[in-house]
């Protein structure tokens, strides 16, 4: 779908209008939408945690039904054997990320994921020990980089290196990293950088980024978690080493559902220093129960223990509506969702509201990061005031609001109500303060 900017309007007959005409407005029926009051919940926080598709209840009973009919049979015997389940969401995740079927697993969770990547990928000497991050970086990925380093014998005092922003709203320019690689390349041994920023919405140019650090000897790897399901990710063809990504966000498959991996085939079959599990071992001679580790070819050599089924079941049945849907128009249609809620804030709200995501299409996904002009208090007000009358965003200390229509299921509709709720609530408040 194509709406171009000229055309928007801030009027409800013209929302409805955009959604019927929309070609993937039905995918909204497969969501369960939170009530509130009566009626749905506008529900703008995917990039937090994902609703939930009406399929998922059927699905684990199906898995619970099959526990208790075959038992132990059911590895092999049930609707979808729980051997290879791992495998009923490879060919979903991979077009999902733009990856080959064999660069993706599903497994673990995300911070875990990203250690055990980069216990093959991050593998520091004295002469290039450092870890080079965003200094806004998501806690956990800080937390991931210092323990790492910490781990092999070095100071992160010394060898993690920190991106500061210097773009206004807090975003980094790719001038910004391609001066820290110029200045720091020779002693960075990994590149550890998010597909999508958390507290900003910025989306990076991976393809880019990868580039540049590996033209200085550094190896390059991604935390995807704001990125898969939201963005064109293209990730075998970027050229990174590795990502990592949570699956209970744009993918909609549960709180703490299980995460993805992503290993690029040029080290599908390289013997890389990893940490070693029975379900990494060669598909084809694992149940020899051999004393040597032969790792099974591509991503899912990173495998530690057997899938967990009920983890995996939301997962696979999401996947199945964004394969339904396709990744581009899911993409083209957030464009689109993401410019008239821009649109509605720079034309009726400027004087309320500042948006620190980049203004560029290809520079964001679906979030746009807010602040509140009359400072954080008014902030927290706004956010509670959206919250009490069921518009629901998320907050991020200080300062930050962050809305995120997800495109398969928000709506047009959906960024009026936001919009008007906030003219509702501007009315009550001197925005001069």
């Amino acid at each position: 779908m194509t709406v171009p900017a000229e055309t928007f309007r801030a009027d409800a007959e013209w929302a409805r209008a955009q959604d019927s005409a929309d070609p993937l407005h039905d995918l909204r029926r497969e969501f369960l939408i939170p009530p509130h009051a009566g009626a749905e919940q506008t529900y703008l926080v995917g990039n937090s945690l994902g609703l939930q598709p009406r399929g998922v209840r059927q699905a684990l009973l199906d898995e619970l039904d099959d526990w208790a009919r075959l038992g132990v049979e059911g590895h092999l015997h049930a609707q979808h054997p729980w051997l290879p389940y791992h495998a009923e969401v490879r060919d979903g995740l991979a077009e999902v990320v733009g990856a080959e079927a064999s660069e993706v697993v599903a497994m673990n969770s995300l911070t875990v994921n990203l250690h055990l990547l980069m216990a093959s990928f991050y593998r520091p000497t004295a002469e290039r020990p450092a870890i080079l991050i965003e200094r806004q970086a998501f806690p956990s990925d800080r937390d991931l980089a210092a323990s790492q380093i910490r781990f092999h014998g070095y100071d992160p005092r010394d060898a993690l290196i920190e991106l500061d922003s210097d773009e206004a709203g807090g975003t980094l320019s790719m001038q910004a990293i391609e001066r820290a690689l110029a200045e720091h390349g020779s002693r960075i041994a990994l590149v550890l950088l998010p597909g999508v920023q958390y507290l900003t919405g910025q989306a990076f140019d991976l393809a880019a980024i990868t580039r540049l650090a590996h033209a200085q000897g550094c190896m390059v790897g991604f935390d995807c978690a704001h990125a898969a399901g939201n963005i064109d990710l293209r990730l075998h063809d970027s050229d990174c080493d590795f990502a990592a990504w949570c699956s209970y966000k744009y993918l909609n498959s549960g709180p703490g559902a299980v995460a993805g991996a992503f290993v690029h085939a040029r080290h599908a079959r390289e013997k890389l220093p990893r940490f070693e599990g029975w379900w990494g071992r060669n598909q084809a001679t694992r149940f020899q129960m051999r004393p040597e580790f032969d790792p099974t070819p591509g991503a899912e050599g990173w495998q530690l223990s057997n899938p967990p089924i009920l983890a995996l079941a939301p997962l696979r049945v999401s996947l199945e509506l964004f394969q339904r849907a396709g990744m581009q128009r899911l993409r083209e249609k957030s464009k689109h969702l993401t410019a008239y809620l821009a649109w509605l804030i720079e034309t009726r709200l400027a004087d309320t509201l500042e948006i620190l995501t980049p203004p560029q299409p290809d520079r964001r996904g679906a979030q746009l990061s807010v602040r509140v002009r009359a400072g954080r208090d008014a902030g927290q007000s706004l956010f509670d005031f959206m919250t009490a009358h069921g518009v629901l965003g998320d907050w991020r200390e200080p300062d930050v609001m962050r809305i995120a229509p997800a495109p398969i299921y928000n709506t047009f509709a959906d960024c009026l109500r936001y919009a008007d709720a906030v003219h509702t609530w501007r009315g009550d408040h001197d925005m001069t303060a």
